[in-house]
């Protein structure tokens, strides 16, 4: 579809510059729906080996996706922790996690539980987790602080957390979420943002990638991954 935006004071090649530009993006928002690719990273078998990696994920892991959507991601990890392992996947929507449930019944998932989320808990339990990810969903939290804590407390200690996000784009600015922290700057958070907020809950950052896995539309989005600091050895 192809909208038209006309500012009469700017004359006729302001109104046609317009024109094309929203019917470029039109198309492209078409295309990105058409083929999921505003929910970036959910149900790619590529990305799903780079969180493996990045944060050793193997066999007999316990893993938790926060902020699970709807579920594929949560889904291929599941495969990669096998029977063995399990993964934890949350949510603040219900419908989503009816989505979720449905992904797992389909494909016969026994090894993921399905958890119920707020605005300021991850509903994860204490010292669950070898390792958290969260993908395009930090820009989301509307108390980084509560949530913070909620993740550092869910994982044991050594784990690894993995936050895949975008810094805030004029386009998407009118999107932005409703309730995030000021300092956003609009839809999106930068990874300098996300950094000082994990460290200042206790999280040591291990590694930056940027730009990692950019999709259709988004071309500037970064992968952060953190450590919770080891327990140090008992004296002897």
């Amino acid at each position: 579809m192809t909208t038209g935006v006309k500012i009469a004071r700017n004359g006729a090649g302001c109104h046609h510059w317009l024109v094309l530009s929203v019917a470029v993006l039109s198309a492209g928002l078409g295309l990105a729906f058409s083929r999921g690719a505003l929910a970036w990273g959910t149900d790619d078998a590529r990305m799903a080996a780079d969180i493996a990696e990045l944060l050793a994920i193997e066999p007999g892991s316990t893993v938790a996706e926060v902020g699970a959507g709807h579920g594929e991601m949560t889904a291929r990890i599941a495969e990669k922790v096998g029977p063995t392992g399990h993964v934890y996947s949350t949510e603040i929507d219900a419908d989503r996690r009816a989505d979720i449930r449905k992904r797992v019944a389909h494909d016969k998932l026994a090894n993921v539980s399905v958890v119920e989320a707020t605005p300021t808990d991850t509903g994860l339990p204490v010292h669950c987790c070898d390792a958290i990810y969260m993908i395009g969903v930090y820009h989301h939290i509307t108390d980084p602080v509560a949530t913070d804590r909620s993740l550092f407390g869910a994982l044991k200690p050594g784990g690894r957390l993995l936050v895949n996000d975008f810094p805030p784009t004029l386009w998407l600015w009118p999107w932005t979420p409703a309730g995030v922290p000021a300092d956003r700057g609009g839809h999106g958070v930068s990874d300098r943002i996300v950094t000082q907020e994990l460290t200042q809950a206790g999280f040591q950052q291990v590694r930056k990638i940027s730009p990692w896995h950019a999709g259709f539309l988004i071309r500037t989005n970064y992968a952060l991954v953190f450590r919770k600091p080891p327990e140090p050895a008992a004296p002897r």
